[in-house]
């Protein structure tokens, strides 16, 4: 019975041209991942990481537990206030993923009678955390502060308005500065996700917040180290009250084996090589302008500064087709399809990073730009 149901939900994701599948890339030049200053394929930074757990004297390969029992250590705590001074907090948590620490977040700060507001575009770990919140939740139209406004004005409860700093589909920034000014003349908090400006922004990768100023107007601040930073894990920053209602009340935080220690050492020493080698952010920002400078002409591109840059081939089957003809000229560039985006937003999403080379840049850009919107 089970089985048919399957081969049945399995089918219909053929029939749509939306089955997913796992594949593996080699050999195609990478403008597909996420490692926007190259710490992932860092070998120093990976010796680093072997120096600081033989200093330390750590030998476990595992947590062996959650931090609440037998995961905890002082190490992992003292990482943790490191963290918190980077941010510009008064205290952090490390989670094991950005996933997991948007559902900690959001599955227990809002509560029975509150209100969630979200951006459309917000990542499905944001959505995920809000349905699994008592809290009434809605979204608003992408970086529409009016839309907003109005729905702030028919909320019940406590508000609660979450954001990301960096759109991981679109590329481009929430209007912060903005949001802040409304959501403090409504008395609503602000939670905001910086999974994509974590490490690219900021005085030692700290974010798009802490660079403008603003970040203390948030109740909580998401950061991921999965995607710049190269590594893998998250933390929450913020009060130090926040904090302690999280270790408390977050049933992700309070159920999950802790990252093992390999993993923790691995955030401290990515931080400390991106001190030591922040030029990576204007590296990153010379070849963002380049392609920018590149692609001014194509016309089914959506505008972004960031590294995450998109080129629009609305349907399914049409983006596909796209991919292919990307991939053809050895270029890694994935298809993002409906309903991970909304139908006719299919589009080619496009990173970019330090150690993509300027030809490689020029070149992919050419290709866009005989394309342009065409397949």
């Amino acid at each position: 019975m089970l089985q048919s149901w399957f081969e049945k939900k399995i089918n219909e994701r053929k029939e749509n041209l939306l089955l997913r599948k796992l594949t593996v890339s080699e050999g195609l030049i990478d403008f597909t991942s996420n490692d926007y200053l190259g710490l992932a394929r860092s070998e120093e930074l990976s010796r680093q990481i072997v120096l600081r757990m033989r200093d330390l004297g750590v030998h476990s390969n595992g947590a062996t537990g959650s931090r609440l029992l037998s995961g905890n250590d002082a190490y992992t705590q003292t990482v943790e206030r490191k963290l918190a001074r980077i941010f510009k907090a008064e205290a952090a948590l490390i989670f094991n993923s950005g996933y997991a620490a948007n559902l900690a977040v959001l599955s227990s700060l809002p509560q029975r009678g509150d209100t969630i507001l979200y951006d459309e575009l917000s990542h499905a770990c944001i959505k995920d955390g809000a349905r699994l919140s008592l809290a009434s939740r809605f979204s608003f139209r992408h970086n529409d502060l009016d839309d907003l406004e109005q729905k702030i004005r028919r909320a019940k409860g406590r508000v609660f308005v979450v954001v990301e700093s960096i759109y991981s589909m679109d590329g481009d920034e929430c209007p912060l500065i903005q949001l802040t000014t409304l959501a403090n003349g409504y008395g609503a908090s602000l939670i905001i996700d910086e999974a994509h400006s974590t490490g690219i922004v900021g005085e030692s990768g700290n974010g798009l917040s802490v660079s403008i100023g603003v970040h203390e107007q948030f109740a909580a601040r998401v950061y991921t180290f999965g995607k710049a930073m190269g590594i893998h894990g998250a933390v929450v920053v913020g009060s130090q009250l926040l904090i302690d209602y999280l270790i408390n009340f977050s049933r992700p935080f309070i159920y999950t084996t802790a990252l093992p220690p390999h993993s923790v050492v691995a955030i401290e020493c990515a931080f400390d090589f991106l001190s030591k080698n922040i030029a990576l952010q204007d590296a990153l920002r010379n070849k963002i302008n380049l392609f920018c400078e590149q692609v001014a002409s194509v016309d089914n591109r959506t505008d972004s500064k960031s590294p995450i840059q998109t080129a629009l081939y609305p349907g399914n089957e049409n983006v596909k087709r796209a991919a292919q003809k990307v991939q053809a000229q050895n270029f890694d560039v994935r298809p993002i399809l409906s309903p991970t985006v909304p139908v006719n937003a299919e589009r080619l999403r496009i990173c970019l990073h330090t150690f993509n080379t300027d030809d490689d840049i020029v070149a992919l850009a050419s290709l866009l730009k005989s394309m342009n919107g065409l397949v």
